[in-house]
């Protein structure tokens, strides 16, 4: 059954320009340089990671203990497939859009997300997607059915909600939700305290998944480019504000180099990739350069830890 003959037509746009662009980001070229960074204890040799307790002992690599006085655990890529989660942030402040950009946040990270899905899929791989502003509301578990690519991108094509954003309760209740081990991808502003989200991350790193934090951002919120007396209203709840952008624009950026800052130190420590995409950079371009750099820094990672270097 064709499920579009039931939608909206302005809905049936919305999907079909999110399909479109997914695929022409995925056709350009990321075909081919997909890496499972799903670990297991299987096969062909991939990374260390630290020695957890737990852990069995018959996986920590000795040599390298003999060379850095550390414990770590030989990691091996599995056999089976990769399970990829998306979670995408829906809350109210994911619907900015700055006067010259071109898409919103919301726009720009459900294109990301469902690239990623399209390309996860074309691999033969299994991708679900978890859709959240102060609670999850939409949940589907990894899947490589037939289907899922069209359940998602329906998923993905809907509107933000009014609701404010709560990233540390979400991800506490994602990680009690997620039974197997999975690369969960968030994508969201990432309007929320540091320590919250630090802690839900923590949490998820706990359950042994492995985390990527795409943190979506308009260049006004990044810059604050506004002249003259400006009135700004909160998208959540926050009220309004009358000011002179540029008696503040040294603090405010200071500010956001602070809060990026912190989170990119705690997922450092975690072993989280945290990433920054502005929206005014093209998606394409901007995906494109964070598989290379992670492709990179992993195998970076490994012959450091080996190395004793």
């Amino acid at each position: 059954m064709d499920y579009r003959r039931y939608l909206n037509p302005v809905v049936l746009a919305k999907i079909g320009g999110l399909e479109l662009r997914a695929r022409l980001i995925v056709e350009g070229f990321f075909t081919g340089i997909h890496h499972s960074p799903h670990r297991g204890l299987s096969v062909e040799f991939a990374d260390h990671r630290v020695y957890s307790q737990g852990d069995d002992l018959r996986h920590i690599d000795w040599k390298v203990y003999g060379k850095t006085d550390k414990y770590y655990i030989k990691e091996y890529e599995q056999e089976t497939n990769l399970n990829v989660m998306l979670v995408v942030d829906c809350s109210e402040s994911m619907n900015y859009r700055s006067h010259d950009d071109l898409m919103t946040k919301h726009d720009y990270a459900t294109s990301a997300a469902a690239a990623i899905a399209y390309l996860t899929l074309q691999q033969q791989d299994s991708v679900g997607l978890a859709l959240f502003d102060e609670h999850l509301s939409h949940f589907h578990r990894p899947s490589n059915n037939a289907t899922q690519w069209r359940t998602l991108v329906h998923e993905l094509a809907g509107k933000t909600g009014p609701a404010k954003t709560s990233i540390g309760r979400v991800l506490a209740e994602l990680a009690e939700r997620l039974q197997h081990r999975l690369l969960i991808v968030l994508i969201s502003d990432l309007f929320d305290s540091p320590d919250a989200i630090l802690k839900g991350l923590k949490q998820l790193r706990y359950r042994r998944h492995e985390v990527i934090v795409w943190n979506i951002l308009d260049p006004a919120e990044l810059t604050l480019p506004f002249t003259g007396p400006t009135m700004f209203e909160g998208l959540e709840s926050s009220g309004k504000l009358l000011t002179d952008p540029r008696s503040i624009r040294a603090r405010y950026v200071e500010e956001v180099e602070h809060f990026q800052s912190q989170l990119r130190m705690g997922c450092g420590h975690m072993l989280v990739d945290y990433a920054l995409f502005d929206t005014s950079a093209g998606l394409e371009g901007m995906l494109s350069g964070y598989l290379s750099t992670r492709s990179a820094r992993l195998r970076q990672r490994s012959s450091r830890i080996y190395g004793g270097g």
